[in-house]
């Protein structure tokens, strides 16, 4: 009787969900409707072969074939591009277009669109007075973490030795891929003129930098004058240098190397608290002796003076003649983001000492209020004065719009003809002095009530230079502008187009802002660029660009190439 009973419950369990099924399926039939894949695009059968234009390198305005099938049936409702820029056809057959390039093209992907459809082919690459220095070799810059994974680094300065090789610096562990497990690459290493490693050589005369630094490093300046003649100083973000022991090269963010790259040091005697372990008497300790407790941005040497801005809240200073050989003894002044440190002392323990002279109230034994926002970036003039930018509105106390010029005791100088200055963030300056001209860039959009989208030319004074007008710009912001002096100005950024034309996030400018002919032929750019180099060689100009750079005209680079320019 119960299995009776379980059977028949079955059955109709089994029929009502056959029936519940077959109602839901209509409905759901009456509720869709259409087939959702039914009424697309049909195909249209253009293809572009496997064939490279004719030729492959081209000049604007010059003729090409570009070998593709299928679009003559539209040939009355159709356009082909170059990098986005219409081209002129001037003759179509059933497999090539033969067109003219456009005269503000660049390297990049042909497409052909028509019927609300784009079809993509090969690239063509454009010849103009921009090219990419293949004599220059280099792997670039990188940072290898603990997996081994390898990625981009910045470089943000770079140093021209007399021998003409040159140092660089930034945040890699990793230059031109020459890592090794007992030696990384700290944050600094020595290229030849043309790009090449040169590798450390212990007891050579090669710059053995051994580990290097521990953290970033922002700038390295080569002395040339005193008892520092041919030494260097390196600051940014670290606290040792070529150590295997942290406590004992205790750095803060600034340090002197000596002309072979090695720790200028020097041995002290300090208090030893275990007197029967004699090797604790003496230490060796760094001889420039003193920092800050942040981020040093950028340093300048200026006679027997180190002026440093940054992204930090003290000046710090070992006081050796209280301090043992584990533990040093601290000295702290509050500095606000600027401080001037002594070199060249007649007396070697004044080395790093605090100049009490500049941004210092001997009232309140500390600085004044500097910037209520951080500095970016700074530039010093040929008098010695700094010229600061960043998202800072007040310094010391005083209106200052993204941009302040510093007087060589610390105070705000009122006399800089900036007016209003920007009205949002700056994020660089630079300053050539060949042209005596300085440009920013950033986020703003107006300076000095002037519209400025995002680039401004500024006379030394801080007024704007009235010849120079920049254009417009969509889809990004630039990040960096800088004069050579021949007077062409380079600029880059996220951005896509300047004024209406493709510009992939670089470009050359005439001092006036307008697009210089023939020096645009370059394709993508993605990055950042922190400095460039510009050099002469012959006719031509040869320029190092360093930063975070991961492509230039769309082939791949990390953090540093040279390009070469045609008179």
């Amino acid at each position: 009787m119960f299995n009776n009973y379980k059977n028949i419950t079955r059955l109709s369990s089994a029929l009502l969900l056959l029936l519940t099924l077959t109602i839901y399926s209509c409905k759901k039939k009456d509720v869709i409707g259409e087939d959702p894949y039914a009424g697309g695009k049909q195909p249209l059968g253009i293809k572009f072969d496997n064939t490279l234009p004719d030729p492959s390198l081209a000049t604007q305005g010059s003729e090409v074939t570009v070998f593709v099938r299928g679009v003559k049936k539209y040939e009355n409702d159709y356009k082909l591009y170059v990098n986005e820029i219409q081209a002129t056809v001037l003759n179509l057959t059933d497999s090539t277009i033969r067109i003219v390039v456009p005269a503000n093209a660049s390297t990049g992907g042909l497409s052909i669109v028509t019927k609300e459809q784009t079809f993509f082919g090969p690239v063509l690459n454009i010849d103009g007075k921009v090219s990419i220095d293949n004599s220059f070799q280099t792997n670039g810059a990188s940072y290898r973490d603990n997996n081994s994974n390898i990625v981009t680094s910045t470089i943000f300065d770079i140093a021209t030795l007399p021998n003409g090789n040159s140092f660089v610096v930034g945040g890699f562990n990793n230059f031109d891929n020459r890592w090794t497990e007992k030696i990384p690459n700290g944050s600094i290493a020595q290229i030849d003129g043309n790009g090449t490693y040169v590798a450390p050589v212990a007891n050579d005369a090669a710059v053995n930098f051994g580990k290097g630094a521990n953290g970033v490093l922002t700038t390295i300046t080569r002395l040339t004058t005193g008892n520092n003649n041919g030494k260097y100083i390196v600051s940014g973000s670290f606290s040792s240098f070529n150590s295997t022991r942290p406590n004992r090269f205790n750095i803060n963010g600034i340090t002197r190397l000596n002309s072979n790259g090695t720790l200028d040091s020097t041995v002290i005697d300090v208090i030893n608290p275990t007197p029967n372990n004699l090797t604790k008497n003496r230490d060796t300790v760094p001889s420039f002796n003193g920092g800050v407790d942040g981020f040093i941005r950028k340093s300048f040497v200026f006679g027997n003076r180190l002026y440093i801005v940054g992204d930090f809240t003290n000046y710090v200073r070992r006081f050796y003649e209280r301090s043992t050989y584990d533990t040093k003894v601290l000295d702290v002044v509050k500095m606000r983001q600027m401080a001037c440190l002594k070199i060249n002392e007649a007396n070697p323990v004044d080395e790093g000492d605090l100049d009490l002279s500049f941004h210092y109230n001997p009232t309140t034994k500390q600085s004044p209020v500097a910037g209520n926002g951080g500095i970016n970036d700074a530039i010093q003039q040929p008098d010695g004065k700094l010229i600061l930018v960043g998202a800072f509105t007040t310094f010391n106390g005083q209106p200052a719009n993204h941009i302040v010029r510093i007087n060589l005791d610390g105070s705000v100088d009122l006399s800089f003809s900036v007016g209003n200055g920007a009205d949002d963030d700056i994020a660089s300056i630079t300053y050539n002095a060949t042209t005596n001209k300085i440009l920013i860039t950033g986020l703003f959009k107006n300076f000095n009530g002037s519209p400025k989208q995002g680039v401004a030319m500024l006379e030394p004074n801080g007024s704007l230079t009235p010849t120079f007008n920049f254009g417009t710009i969509t889809l990004g912001v630039p990040n960096f502008a800088g004069q050579l002096n021949s007077g062409k100005i380079i600029v880059s950024g996220s951005f896509k187009t300047y004024n209406g034309i493709i510009r992939q996030g670089f470009m050359i400018l005439n001092a006036d802002g307008s697009l210089a002919p023939g020096y645009n032929n370059t394709g993508q750019f993605l990055g950042n660029i922190s400095k460039i180099v510009e050099t002469t060689s012959g006719a031509n100009t040869k320029v190092t660009l360093i930063g975070y750079i991961s492509r230039f005209d769309n082939k791949a680079f990390r953090s540093i190439l040279r390009i070469i320019l045609k008179p």
